[in-house]
């Protein structure tokens, strides 16, 4: 049976909250609740931590991970995941964003079933339902699908436009909640290929992927992500981690 690989892409300097990844919440670092939250997995026998930062690395080391160090000037989280697993034997990956504390076991083993049920795509990802002021916003991506749950397009734009008001939920597209699911040749070829205008223009990487032809895989889950991008996202998370575990 194919194996799935977790790969955390994690780096100290982030643009917006620079070593957020060792910031304490609830008195651990950020990234030791990522850590923790996928060694639930009843699927995921591999967990790699990649990092260019030591401070990072020698957190990681008492943990159930192991720890790559990559080069500090990669594009993106992508390109991190890649460096880091194209020298390993598995070859499907999953891509774990290192700013997602509330990260859990079960939502890890929903992802890791989708991508080991069939061969028909080159990336999965999970998609939720919204209200209009998550369809408004330019900060929540959104996915439209055609009929096998595979992605037609993403945007931070209302889409699909309508031509009516809207009320209620929409019920035309979903949230995007950016966790990946990779092959590791699609992952190559994504990693290889330069940033495309549509990419640009949107800041959403995941329609390089379109470009290249890629399948994109949508799973619809009811988690609702909340990465942390600045200190006050801290806040919100410890609230939401004590309702959680009372």
């Amino acid at each position: 049976m194919t194996d799935v690989i977790a790969v955390i892409p994690v780096r100290f300097g982030a643009q917006r909250f620079p070593g957020k990844a060792l910031t304490p919440i609830l008195g651990k670092p950020m990234i030791q609740w990522v850590v923790e939250g996928v060694s639930q997995s009843q699927f995921i026998k591999k967990i790699i931590v990649a990092t260019d930062d030591q401070r990072i690395a020698d957190t990681c080391a008492a943990l159930s991970a192991e720890v790559v160090m990559t080069a500090s000037d990669l594009a993106s989280g992508s390109d991190r995941v890649y460096q880091a697993c194209k020298d390993q034997s598995e070859s499907l990956i999953l891509n774990i964003q290192g700013d997602e504390p509330l990260i859990s076991g079960d939502l890890v083993d929903q992802m890791a079933k989708s991508m080991l049920a069939s061969d028909d795509w080159d990336v999965l990802t999970l998609g939720r339902p919204m209200d209009d002021e998550a369809l408004q916003s330019p900060n929540s991506a959104k996915i439209v699908l055609n009929h096998k749950s595979e992605a037609l397009y993403f945007s931070r734009y209302p889409i699909p436009y309508s031509r009516e008001k809207s009320q209620g939920e929409p019920s035309a597209c979903l949230k995007h909640i950016g966790l990946y699911g990779y092959k590791k040749a699609f992952l190559k070829k994504f990693c290889e290929t330069p940033v495309q205008p549509i990419e640009q223009m949107e800041g959403l990487e995941q329609l390089r992927a379109l470009y290249l032809g890629g399948r994109i895989k949508v799973i619809k889950v009811d988690y609702e992500s909340w990465g942390v991008d600045t200190p006050d996202d801290v806040l919100v998370v410890e609230k939401l981690l004590k309702e959680r575990h009372g």
